[in-house]
């Protein structure tokens, strides 16, 4: 496996907390050549709880656990961090890292695009949006929610450990 990864930090909207410690991480083409194989790396490193689908077309954010993405078929635009977020271009192969509190929604996408999701040791996602009463315990939750002790990829080592310290 060879990737080119990108990382960035996103501020707090003001609607979407996104993370104010730990930064978003994009696993370029890492699977393009196998994306069959996402789902058995992602729970071979402990990322479990996994599912095949699409990805919601509104913000919506998780405060009580990491997630990763792996495009499995396709390709999509989504906007990651709230309306003023970034948007991401991403295609079959690709992964991508959320930590907790990340606001995400697909912005547009081929008709066969396809994500296998995992969460770190098989978490149940809440699910949250803009939601102002939600706010001050989701800000909470997002400090206390542990960094993984394995990258989502590459396990024992990988990007996720050099950049997402406690």
């Amino acid at each position: 496996m060879n990737s080119q990864t990108q990382t960035f930090q996103l501020a707090d909207d003001g609607q979407i907390p996104n993370n104010p410690d730990l930064p978003v991480i994009i696993y370029k083409a890492v699977f393009k050549e196998q994306p069959d194989e996402i789902e058995a790396a992602f729970n071979r490193h402990q990322w479990t709880g996994s599912w095949t689908g699409g990805v919601y077309d509104y913000h919506h954010y998780h405060s009580n656990t990491h997630e990763v993405l792996g495009v499995k078929a396709g390709q999509a635009t989504v906007l990651i961090g709230g309306d003023q977020g970034e948007r991401l271009d991403l295609h079959q192969g690709d992964v991508i890292l959320l930590p907790a509190g990340t606001g995400h929604k697909n912005a547009e996408s081929s008709p066969d695009f396809e994500v296998v999701g995992a969460y770190p040791g098989g978490t149940s996602p809440n699910m949250k949006k803009k939601d102002p009463s939600d706010r001050v315990q989701a800000l909470a939750e997002i400090k206390n929610v542990p960094v993984p002790q394995t990258d989502p990829v590459y396990g024992d080592e990988g990007p996720m450990l050099e950049e997402w310290k406690e």
